[in-house]
This record gives C-alpha cells, structure tokens and sequence, in this order.
C-alpha cells in the first residue's frame, strides 16, 4: 500500500466521483481506476460501490477512511513543519466555523492573515457545530469554532469568547426600550433559527429552564436571511450582537439588551487531543480569537 494509493484512496470518498477525484489528483481517469483497483486487491475487500450517480463507499471504505484520514493529515503538518526552515509560516489549514462567528468578522481575519503569511493556503468551512466536531475527529479539519456543547467533547475545547444575545429589530418594527427582559420578547413577531441550529439550542435551554416558551412565527436559519427579513419587516431576533456589528453600525438595524435572565452563549475552539495545531493553524486560530474578543470587547462599549 502506497501513500499516492492513499491520497487517491481519499479524494474519491471526499468526491464520490472518479471524475472529480481524477481532476483533483491532477490524474486520468484510467490511471486513478487501476490504483483502485491494485489497493481493493491488495486489502481484498471492495471500497466502494458503482453506480449511476457515482461511487459509494462500502463499509471496508468507510473504515479506511476513519483510519487513514487523521494519518494523511499529520503526515501534512509534518511535511509543512520540515519545509519551515525560514521560519515564515507555510502548509495548509482548514478550519471550520458556526456561521455567527463567520459572519461580520470573517472576511477581515483572512485578509490580514494571508497577507501576513502568503505561502499558507486556506480552507475555510461553515456548518453546524456536531457536524464540524465530526470533522476535527475524523481529520478533515484542523479545528473548529462553535458553540459550547452541554455535553463534554472527546474533543479537546479551548475557550475563545463569551457573550450575550440581544432582541435585534428594524426601523419598521415599533419602538421598544432598550433594555428588556427576556420573558418580554415572547410576545413579539420573532424570526429565529431552526431547532436544528446552535443558537436555537441555547435560546431554548436558557429560556425554557425560566419557564419561558419560545414560539417563533418564523423558522430560517441562514443569519442573512434573518437579517434581511428584520430589516424590510416588523419581525424581531434573538441574535449574538458580534454576528449584527456591521449592521448596528450603519444604522440599519437596532440592538436590546436582554436581563432577567440574560441570554448568554459561549464559543470554543476545538482541536483533536492526538493532533497539535501546525505553527500555521495555531497561528490563524490566534488572529480570529484577537478579532473576536476585540468586537465583543467594542460591543460593551458601542450601542
């Protein structure tokens, strides 16, 4: 079994397509059908099924997959490690994020940093929290930023900010206070994420321990659409204020405080404990935590 094997072996699992596997690995598609072929002989087992959509893993490919992935991605971070004799950052990261933290705060991180280190090459990926720590467990992500699972992680969690949600309203929507107590906003036209979402899944845990229910007239859970609805319409959300900066910034949407109890959430960074960040992705995953608690820091400042 050989490490191009290997590599081949992956891009046609991640891609389920000999095509698009064959494009990735810079290969013809004969040549990748034979290497699959030696590697099914050499294990004596099929690794995928063939059918009109494409290729499915059978279970002896998922099973490679689980096994060879996290070597394939430290055998990267330590050829990344060796080549840095210059001591200027190189290799590649990939990262994943909850879609809060990505939004308003994102685009900024990643142009400073590869300024700063152009010979890194980035991948960056937004998804719900059990679906990026899979991905840190199985070696396709280097970490993940999410929310802080109720439940303890296999997961090694570093803390990366904590802050609270506030009542988010448009100038159509009629005036309220600016301070207002939670079980106020029950009464309101809300648009709130999905139960499927993080941000729901702390929304109800906080609430429902006060004996507050929930009942949003709408249930979407891109941010964007959330946003956009509060703007052109009387809905109101229950969003972290560092995902609306920009927006309270410019005026176009409204931010209340929330007491009694406040609705407060806490983000992580998680990392595999048998895999060290690369000196690249630590130093990616240190530039976004500075931007983070930078923005929270301004929000307690700015209304």
């Amino acid at each position: 079994m050989q490490l191009r094997q290997i590599q081949y072996f992956l891009a046609l699992y991640e891609e389920g397509s000999m095509t698009r596997a064959a494009s990735r690995m810079n290969v013809v598609q004969p040549a990748l059908s034979m290497q699959l072929t030696k590697l099914e002989s050499e294990i004596g087992q099929q690794l995928f099924h063939r059918n009109t959509r494409g290729l499915a893993p059978a279970p002896a490919g998922h099973l490679m997959y689980k096994l060879f992935r996290p070597l394939l991605a430290e055998f990267a971070q330590a050829r990344d490690q060796l080549m840095q004799t210059d001591g200027e950052l190189s290799g590649h990261v990939s990262i994943g994020l909850i879609a809060s933290v990505a939004q308003d705060l994102l685009a900024k991180v990643l142009k400073e940093f590869s300024q700063a280190h152009p010979r890194v090459t980035l991948a960056l990926s937004e998804g719900y929290s059990p679906m990026l720590c899979k991905a840190v467990t199985e070696g396709q992500l280097d970490a993940a930023i999410i929310n802080q699972p109720r439940r303890q992680l296999a997961l090694k969690s570093h803390p990366l900010l904590s802050e609270d949600f506030v009542l988010v309203t448009g100038h159509k929507h009629p005036p309220l206070a600016d301070i207002l107590f939670t079980r106020e906003v029950v009464e309101l036209k809300l648009a709130l994420p999905t139960r499927l979402h993080g941000l729901r899944d702390i929304l109800d845990s906080i609430t429902q321990a006060e004996g507050i229910a929930l009942a949003p007239a709408l249930e979407v859970d891109s941010i964007n659409a959330l946003l956009q609805l509060v703007e052109m319409d009387t809905y109101a959300a229950l969003l972290p204020r560092i995902a609306i900066r920009s927006r309270l910034h410019d005026g176009s949407l409204r931010a209340h405080t929330l007491v009694d109890p406040p609705l407060t959430r806490q983000v992580v960074c998680v990392t595999h404990p048998l895999r060290p960040l690369s000196p690249a992705a630590a130093a990616f995953i240190t530039l976004l935590e500075q931007h983070a608690q930078s923005k929270v820091a301004q929000n307690t400042t700015t209304p």
